[in-house]
Parts: C-alpha cells; sequence; structure tokens
C-alpha cells in the first residue's frame, strides 16, 4: 500500500477511534465531572476574567517527521525523546531537535503509544488501552520491564516537586502517580471559571504548573497542579498552512527546552516543530 494512503487510512481510523474515545469519556465523567465542577466552583480563586490570554511566537521552525503520530514530547539536557501512537506504527526516538534520531526503538502490535516522560536514566512510555506501562532505559530507550496500568494512557509527565508523576486520560482529571511503581497517589480536577476542562492530552511539568494540550484543538492550557485551576490559555493556531495539514494532523506535544523559557511544540502528522515562546496574545505578526 502506497504510503500516502497508509497514512490517510491510518488518520481516518484514529478519528473513528477518537469519536468513540470521546462518547465513552462523556459518560463515565458525567457524574464525577459534576461533582468537580461543583467543589472546582467552591475553591476557585481564579476567575475566568482572570486566565492569562497568551499566544505562540515562533523563534526557530524545525523539520519534523510527517509521519509521525506524535503522542509525547520531552526535552532532556540536549536531547529530545518522542513517543508516537498507532497500533503497528508506535515507536520510541530519542535525538537532537530537528535532527534525525539516533536510536529509536517500536512497539510491537498491538500496543499503542502514548505519553512519556524521562527521570533520570529512566523513561516511562504509557499505552492507551493496553493497561501498561512500559519502563525503558532512557540511553538505549530498550525495555527494562512493564507495569499494570489499569486506566487509559495518554499524557504523562515528571513533577521534581514531590517527586510525582501526573497522567491524563482524557478527561477533566489530573492524576498523580508513584515515580517507581505508577501506582496512584492522588487527583485533581482542571477547572476554569469553575468549569471542568475536558479533554487533557499530552503534558509537560514545568516547576508547579502542568501545561496540557486539549485534544483536537489549538489550546494549551497552563494548570496550577495545587488546586486545578487554569491559570494560562494560549493560543497556537496559524502555525501550518493549509497545504501542509492532512486528515489527524492535530496539535499534540509540548516540551519545555531546558534552562530557557522557550518550548517546542509539534503535532500529530505535523512536518515542523516550532521553538517557541508564550507571549502575551495581541494583535500583531508572530
Amino acid at each position: 500500500m502506497p504510503e500516502r494512503l497508509r497514512i490517510a487510512v491510518a488518520a481516518v481510523l484514529w478519528a473513528v477511534l477518537l469519536t468513540s474515545c470521546a462518547a465513552g469519556d462523556t459518560m463515565e465523567h458525567t457524574t464525577s465531572g459534576a461533582a468537580a465542577g461543583s467543589r472546582a466552583a467552591e475553591s476557585e480563586s481564579i476567575s475566568a476574567d482572570d486566565v492569562e490570554q497568551l499566544r505562540v511566537k515562533v523563534l526557530e521552525v524545525l523539520p519534523h517527521d510527517p509521519q509521525a503520530f506524535t503522542q509525547g514530547l520531552e526535552m532532556a539536557g540536549d536531547t529530545l525523546y518522542e513517543g508516537t501512537g498507532l497500533a503497528g506504527r508506535s515507536s520510541v526516538r530519542a535525538g537532537p531537535p530537528g535532527g534525525r534520531p539516533t536510536v529509536r526503538t517500536a512497539l510491537p502490535a498491538p500496543l499503542f503509544g502514548e505519553g512519556i516522560t524521562v527521570l533520570g536514566r529512566k523513561l516511562w512510555q504509557l499505552t492507551w488501552r493496553n493497561r501498561i506501562a512500559i519502563e525503558r532505559d532512557a540511553r538505549t530507550l530498550s525495555e527494562v520491564r512493564r507495569v499494570p496500568y489499569p486506566d487509559e494512557g495518554w499524557g504523562v509527565c515528571h513533577q521534581p516537586p514531590g517527586n510525582r508523576l501526573v497522567t491524563s486520560d482524557g478527561s477533566s482529571r489530573l492524576t498523580f502517580r508513584d515515580p517507581g511503581t505508577l501506582a496512584r497517589t492522588g487527583d485533581i480536577a482542571v477547572t476554569q471559571g469553575g468549569r471542568p476542562v475536558t479533554k487533557l492530552n499530552e503534558l509537560e511539568c514545568v516547576g508547579e504548573a502542568v501545561y496540557a494540550n486539549v485534544l483536537s484543538t489549538d489550546r494549551i492550557v497552563r494548570i496550577d497542579s495545587a488546586t486545578g485551576v487554569v491559570t494560562a490559555s494560549i493560543d497556537a493556531s496559524g502555525l501550518l498552512r493549509e497545504d501542509e495539514s492532512v486528515r489527524g494532523s492535530v496539535l499534540n506535544g509540548i516540551a519545555a527546552v531546558p534552562g530557557t523559557n522557550q518550548f517546542l511544540i509539534t503535532g500529530k502528522f505535523w512536518p515542523k516543530t516550532f521553538r517557541v515562546l508564550f507571549v502575551p496574545a495581541k494583535r500583531g505578526p508572530r
């Protein structure tokens, strides 16, 4: 099958899976989401009007594998790690930003790769509905062990304050986990103006803040992990030209550049990665 046709078929399959997932998520979280919204309305100290409105300012455009169904993106030192999805096409790769990966490993079908995070010499990789997480050697990407993961795997990042992992499952909740076992240690509802913010996907931890892609949108939110309150909404629209987009090519992938206030962002099937700053939203060129 020609490669372009394979990509198109994969994108259509993903759209079907996404619709199914969204329907299931709505049913599963209706009750808990209402309760979380009620609690957030009582405790939230930041109103919708107080949420900082930001946009992306592009500093550099880098090449990106247009066949990569990006699920996780993270910088550790000078190395960019990327996890990709789709059963039979999932992988983890590492290398210089914008360059060819220096090391890469594939996941055998039916595993569907999701978010990744690096903790020193260890890398965790989630799977979507396979009920396992994989610990890897961060240098070689070789598999060390598999552990049970009873929830859907979406995004994951490591939060050094408190030495915990933060994970998402496509709902409006973030779950905290032990970095050695992935056992749950707590969770929090994410709200803006007292309302749940759903479809939280790929995550990036920066101090006490958690940045999250909102699935199927050009929006990234910055979350106070102590309260679950959204403190900033980031508009990342307009990065790709219309002729650079294919079906399924949505924003997904955010990595803080160590030692700077810059980020790398990309998306599923995107041909480019962007080095950006998050700046106050206002009219004018990017």
